[in-house]
């Protein structure tokens, strides 16, 4: 206990632990019992982008401590304060006597974490807390091992057991005045590191500083270490050689070559226990999805084919392979609508397999090893439209199969001319990226990769692709909008099994000619966000927003009555009751967005007031001719095309509580999705804006 209390209020050891301040204190009479609660405040390690969205620089957790001297017991109870209503944090620690000796103390801990949402971004969060809370666990023995030293320094190796009041007083180490916490000292890593000319201490048989001694048998020849795996240090060699063993005596089927088992040995800095642990559930996986074979068995649908903007080409100055990714001008929406995510993670392990296959080209090429490839990377035209959420859920399952699967295959990756919308990807897909990883990404903005230390350092001048300002012609498909028409609908998706996150968060609803599907959104506290993202599938709607001070009636469930229609396609809802006069009863807030058939919407709107909120799908009807009051011919093949005057949309909402958003709302404005250089048909609108006025 004495060593746990010097953490407070603040613990140089745990840096993002910045302070703390008592909030409640009680002690019985006897002083048994000492209960304190504090509040404390927590720096955590994540992207400053998130921080900015989130709108907080610190979160803030609420500290329960309850001693019972009698009992020798002291229990600890944590949870958080900040972003309570999104996500729920709880910890519970105990230090207990051990039941057969009690010279020794028992240590739980457990805790639990729930996140409800987290503006979009729930995994990021997850991948965070995860990470934050593996590392507290690995430094707590350290910390309080710490302090204990601190307190024997200072002559403190024994505090006698509590006493009732009526008995002698206390006289011993609790009596010492308490000092200030002294500072932070370097606690070396429990995990074994091999360091140039520094002696190896065994301490765990997972380390790979216990191998055994070398024999004629632990050694590879070093002509083929130099030719094929690089420079390997006498541990790293024998490493390899006991898991290459292992595999070959334990493993059914086919053994990989010793440049993968490498790559997952450095992956896992040489543990052997680890990177086995990670290479077998590897091969199990290629195993069970016939990986092995998919450059041979697996051709891609001709839509990747001619839409999605990335290709093999050439090689950079270190004969790595370099994959070229016009990021930029490739419809993520449309491919993960036409394609589904499987077929999408699919294509990925080909390129990645077919990286694999050009690195042993090239190690034979240039004669020494190369095991890994380089990636450039084009954002130009990256735009909002990037960021539409399924897209980016598929994103971050690629990343974690290609992390886990293809570990040290990515020797450098170049970003170049990152527009400013990326440090919101950034945001989502960095905690999934292993940190050996991210120290391999180069960004640069703009023009910037021209300059000093920019393309040329890394790339050939011959080899620089045409789109960038170079002479070499470049093969990589130019990507573009996937036409609508390949679009597969949610029936296809689910009758050919393909997981696609639509299914999950889109709904789909039916718009007739006199009857608008409508959405009911209850808003408590004024200055809310809600955001919307819809498709128009079929036929051209209006898209209005309505506020009222009370709340309609619930819709009937009488299937053919007036406020509720079931049909195949969607369903229809109906909420504004045909009695409701605009201007009385309810009010528009925003102005009408016409949106044509196929198009893709996405806004936000920023409440004024509490109160019921109403977002409404109307059917659009054709205007007539200005000078007579006949239909145009255009109008009427138009509506003759839209059966029974029947439009379909696919539409998500959601709602950011005010007292979480603090960002900017540029990003959320009402726009068409679309590219700024690939099609001129396609124009933003701002026709919901934050600054919109609005009235009652």
């Amino acid at each position: 206990l004495q060593a746990y209390e010097r953490r407070f209020p603040t613990c140089p050891l745990i840096p993002m632990f910045v302070d703390s301040d008592i909030i409640n204190e009680h002690k019985n009479e006897d002083g048994s019992i000492h209960v304190i609660e504090r509040r404390c405040k927590l720096d955590i390690d994540a992207p400053r982008l998130l921080k900015k969205i989130a709108g907080v620089d610190y979160v803030y957790f609420i500290q329960k401590n309850s001693l019972n001297r009698r009992e020798r017991t002291l229990h600890i109870e944590a949870h958080n304060e900040t972003f309570s209503s999104r996500v729920i944090i709880k910890e519970h620690c105990s230090y207990t006597v051990h039941p057969d000796n009690e010279d020794w103390t028992c240590f739980e801990q457990s805790a639990s974490l729930d996140i409800r949402s987290f503006f979009g971004f729930e995994s990021t969060v997850e991948k965070i807390a995860m990470k934050q809370y593996t590392s507290s666990i690995k430094k707590g023995k350290e910390i309080i091992e710490y302090y204990l030293k601190q307190l024997e320094r200072e002559g403190i190796t024994f505090v006698p057991r509590w006493t009732p009041p009526d008995a002698h007083k206390v006289k011993c180490g609790t009596s010492q005045p308490r000092r200030p916490a002294s500072p932070a000292i370097n606690i070396p890593d429990s995990a074994a590191k091999e360091t140039s000319g520094s002696k190896e201490i065994p301490n765990t048989s997972s380390s790979p500083s216990d191998a055994t001694a070398e024999t004629p048998d632990d050694k590879l020849d070093a002509d083929y270490i130099k030719r094929y795996l690089g420079d390997l240090t006498p541990i790293q060699e024998s490493c390899l050689i006991r898991l290459r063993q292992w595999l070959q005596e334990t493993h059914k089927g086919k053994i990989p070559k010793d440049e993968h088992i490498l790559r997952f040995l450095r992956a896992r800095d040489f543990n052997i226990d680890k990177a086995r642990e990670i290479l077998c559930q590897s091969l199990t996986w290629r195993k069970q999805h016939q990986v092995d074979y998919i450059l041979d068995t697996w051709n891609p649908p001709q839509v990747l084919q001619d839409y999605y903007a990335g290709g093999w080409h050439h090689h950079d100055k270190d004969g790595r392979p370099l994959y070229v990714l016009r990021l930029g001008q490739m419809d993520t929406k449309g491919l993960v609508r036409a394609l589904g995510e499987e077929a999408l993670l699919r294509y990925v392990l080909s390129i990645n397999e077919e990286g694999l296959r050009r690195c042993e080209e090239n190690t034979k090429v240039f004669g020494r090893p190369i095991s890994s490839w380089t990636c450039l990377v084009d954002l130009e035209g990256l735009n909002m439209r990037h960021l539409w959420r399924p897209g980016v859920k598929a994103l971050l399952r690629i990343i974690e199969v290609v992390e886990a699967n293809y570990p040290e295959t990515l020797g450098r990756l170049l970003i170049l001319r990152a527009p400013r919308v990326f440090p919101v990807l950034w945001t989502l897909v960095s905690p999934f990226i292993d940190d050996n990883t991210r120290k391999k990404f180069l960004i640069y903005a703009g023009n910037d990769y021209q300059g000093p230390g920019g393309l040329l350092d890394y790339i050939d001048k011959e080899i620089i692709p045409d789109f960038l300002g170079g002479e070499c012609m470049c093969e990589v498909p130019e990507g573009g909008l996937v036409p609508k028409s390949l679009y597969r609908t949610a029936e296809e998706l689910e009758n050919e099994d393909i997981r696609l996150w639509t299914e999950t968060i889109y709904q789909s609803a039916s718009v007739f000619k006199g009857a608008p599907h409508e959405v009911l959104i209850q808003i408590v506290d004024a200055s809310s966000v809600i955001t919307w993202d819809f498709d128009v599938c079929k036929g051209d709607i209006v898209f209005n927003i309505f506020h009222s001070k009370r709340a309609p009636q619930p819709p009937k469930k009488d299937s053919l009555g007036a406020h509720s229609i079931t049909s195949p396609g969607g369903n229809n809802v109906q909420l504004i009751d045909k009695v409701w006069q605009l201007g009385r009863d309810y009010s528009m807030v925003e102005s009408p967005l016409i949106c044509k058939e196929g198009e893709s919407v996405q806004g936000s709107h920023v409440t004024r007031w509490p109160g019921f909120y109403i977002l409404q799908w109307k059917f659009h009807n054709m205007p007539a001719c200005a000078t007579t009051n006949l239909p145009r011919v255009d109008d009427v093949l138009a509506s003759l095309q839209v059966s029974s005057h029947k439009c379909k949309v696919m539409y998500y909402t959601e709602v950011i509580g005010s007292e979480d958003f603090r960002g900017s709302m540029t990003s959320l404005e009402s726009s068409h999705s679309g590219f700024s250089q690939l099609s001129a048909a396609t124009t933003s609108s701002s026709q919901s804006h934050s600054s919109s006025m609005i009235s009652r």
